[in-house]
């Protein structure tokens, strides 16, 4: 198979089956939609057939870009991050906002973080955020004058600029893993994304399939047998069996993709435990985030899905740790 982008034989091979799961999704949500006369249940699939159809568009998105290279990668991750900074901040009540500190973290930090990705600069892409803009945004509230609030806003910043930039910006510097790989920690930056036997692009959809995969199989397993709630008042969807069934099904769904990966069988099927883990977690916060502001979705941007932070929400949390476990224990 040729090479397109940062799609190799690997990852086309996975985005053809990703493709045949979702026509087979599409053909049998649409024949029980068309054979169903029960109004609850024709509901149920008119939300189920508008997140298949968002499914369709954000694969083929994420295909596209691959596709496209490295460089349109970290531009739309940019532009995703800066999506959900607005989304989170709009969350933010009026009292609690600073709009200086917003076009600071908009304008300057995020592209400024971003680039820092685009030279493959591990040192800053890890640092620059978690130490110097955690340290800069409330000095920079401080020197405003305003003290009503001084507390939240500093924290809400910071949160926001942690969830909605860093942690998402793990996804896309995914891609550069097969150089640690194959060239060491110390790799000099510049190296292309693709280097050795490894691709990037399938390590990302590893991390993509097996996380969102999991979201869905807890659904569906929460749906069939679940009967006992982990956080009722946090998430009420949210069972024991559906967690317990999703996350071992996850987990052996990515020890059966080992093959995208430079791990063993036993190896992929650990990563894809503690992903499917902290994606659970992920979504456990954000929930509990929305519950206190009242609110079901973040947005509206994805229909069915709601916004780009209800959709990443269990990415935010499952990344960064899969980035960082994978370039410590598995670097040349």
């Amino acid at each position: 198979m040729t090479e397109i982008g940062l799609i190799g034989p690997q990852s086309i091979r996975l985005l053809i089956g990703v493709g045949v799961f979702l026509v087979v999704a599409t053909v049998v949500a649409e024949i029980i939609f068309r054979r169903t006369t029960k109004e609850g249940l024709r509901n149920t699939l008119i939300n189920v057939r508008q997140r298949i159809f968002a499914w369709w568009i954000m694969v083929g998105v994420l295909a596209v870009s691959l596709a496209l290279g490295e460089t349109v990668m970290l531009v739309l991750f940019m532009l995703l991050s800066l999506v959900a900074l607005r989304e989170f901040m709009a969350l933010v009540p009026a009292g609690e906002k600073d709009g200086r500190a917003l076009i600071w973290i908009m304008a300057v930090l995020t592209p400024l973080h971003y680039f820092f990705v685009f030279q493959h600069w591990y040192g800053m892409f890890a640092i620059f955020i978690p130490v110097y803009a955690f340290l800069f945004l409330p000095v920079l509230l401080a020197l405003s004058g305003r003290t009503d609030h001084f507390l939240h806003r500093a924290a809400l910043s910071q949160w926001g600029l942690m969830v909605c930039v860093y942690a998402l910006s793990h996804l896309p510097a995914i891609l550069q893993l097969p150089v640690a790989f194959n060239q060491g920690k110390s790799a000099a930056d510049g190296s292309p994304v693709g280097s050795g036997g490894v691709e990037g692009g399938a390590l990302l959809l590893f991390v993509c399939v097996v996380v969102q995969g999991s979201d869905v199989l807890q659904y569906l397993w929460g749906k069939t047998l679940g009967r006992h709630k982990i956080a009722a008042n946090v998430s009420p969807n949210k069972t024991w069996e559906g967690f317990i069934g999703g996350v071992l099904s996850a987990t052996a769904l990515g020890a059966a993709l080992w093959w995208l990966t430079p791990f063993t069988p036993w190896q992929a099927a650990l990563l894809s435990l503690i992903a499917c883990l902290m994606g659970f977690v992920g979504g456990l916060v954000m929930s509990s985030l929305k519950r206190d502001r009242g609110i079901k979705d973040f947005g509206a941007i994805i229909p069915g899905h709601g916004g780009i932070l209800d959709r990443t929400d269990s990415l935010i949390f499952a990344a960064p740790v899969f980035f960082h476990l994978t370039r410590f224990f598995f670097s040349g």
